[in-house]
């Protein structure tokens, strides 16, 4: 009998064990529904504004807005030529959406969603844009000129520009006076002074290549750089440039958010795949999950309340880039 107890105590352990690493091994995000939202054409930055609970998603000459809290599309933004991004001057009431086509930037009422003024630029092509509370002011990061252009939200003009050697991409402010910026043709990331409106250093990202979203962990001082040549996702030392480490992520990233709730790192990739990267420590990253999403899901927005990641698609003939008309959406995936 004893023989035969621990023959069962022994599998019982087995399956036990089992299990649990099953349930270490399950994924931590899944899909908790799709948003439909009306029109055709190309999406870019999805933007979220986590005071007044809404979600901005960009989406070729308009922009669609989501509150966040009941998923629900409660107006859109329109009058764009081919806009790009989204920020919120806080404090002002007044958003801004950097128009590529229209080389401007148009300024909104955050409440009625009506534009206030379109704001042109010496700049060309702006895509990524940014609130920096520090200086409280706009800025704009341009594709075509390579430099970035400041806009002062009072004013309502662009009151300078700062020139960066090469294609700007994403951008993340630390608040503290300093902007942090991705230069995808030339592999480097400048830091911007928002006091001086000057360049104040350049970090070269080897092994990263083609630079394009950026996050920040102000707690440990990283930066999570992702890149579409090499396929990674570096971190970065703010202090000293030092490329930390390299972690293998999906083809054709676009964005990157750190939840530092969660120490969780999400890297939106276009061949239908989001990279989750688990935070061990400042310096140790594991990837966690490898989430399936769908082709050219390629750029994402992270609530840091819920923890519910949002990335734009649209549905493509198969074996095509032909997009199919009335399927934009938004994809919501939660933590389980």
């Amino acid at each position: 009998m004893n023989k035969y107890f621990f023959i069962i105590l022994l599998l019982c352990n087995a399956v036990m064990m089992s299990s649990k690493t099953f349930a270490q091994q399950a994924p931590s995000y899944s899909l908790d529904k799709k948003i439909a939202l009306p029109g055709d054409g190309g999406y870019d930055y999805l933007f979220i504004d986590q005071q007044n609970r809404r979600l901005y998603v960009s989406h070729g000459t308009t922009v669609n807005v989501i509150n966040l809290d009941t998923d629900e599309l409660v107006g859109t933004i329109e009058g764009m030529q081919g806009n790009h991004g989204i920020a919120i001057a806080y404090g002002s009431g007044v958003g801004f959406v950097s128009d590529g086509k229209a080389n401007s930037v148009l300024a909104f009422n955050i409440t009625t969603l009506k534009t206030i003024k379109v704001i042109p630029l010496t700049g060309k092509k702006p895509d990524a844009i940014i609130y920096d509370p520090f200086s409280k002011l706009i800025f704009a990061f341009n594709g075509g000129s390579n430099n970035v252009s400041v806009v002062d939200p009072k004013e309502m003009k662009e009151i300078n520009t700062i020139e960066v050697g090469g294609g700007p991409e994403f951008a993340v402010t630390d608040g503290h006076g300093n902007i942090y910026n991705n230069i995808e043709d030339k592999n480097t990331l400048k830091i911007i002074n928002t006091k001086s409106l000057k360049v104040i250093n350049s970090f070269p990202l080897s092994p990263c290549g083609g630079p394009t979203g950026l996050a920040l962990d102000s707690t440990n001082n990283r930066l999570f750089t992702v890149c579409r040549e090499n396929k990674g996702m570096s971190v970065l030392d703010v202090a000293s440039g030092k490329v930390i480490t390299t972690i293998p992520i999906g083809a054709g990233v676009d964005a990157v958010a750190y939840d530092a709730a969660t120490k969780l790192i999400f890297c939106s990739n276009g061949d239908a795949t989001v990279t989750i990267i688990k935070q061990e420590s400042a310096d140790k990253y594991e990837i966690e999950q490898t989430l399936t999403t769908q082709t050219r899901a390629k750029t994402l927005a992270l609530d840091i309340k819920t923890h519910k990641i949002y990335l734009s698609v649209v549905d493509f003939e198969p074996g095509t880039k032909n997009s199919l008309p009335g399927t934009f959406k938004v994809l919501v995936y939660k933590m389980n």
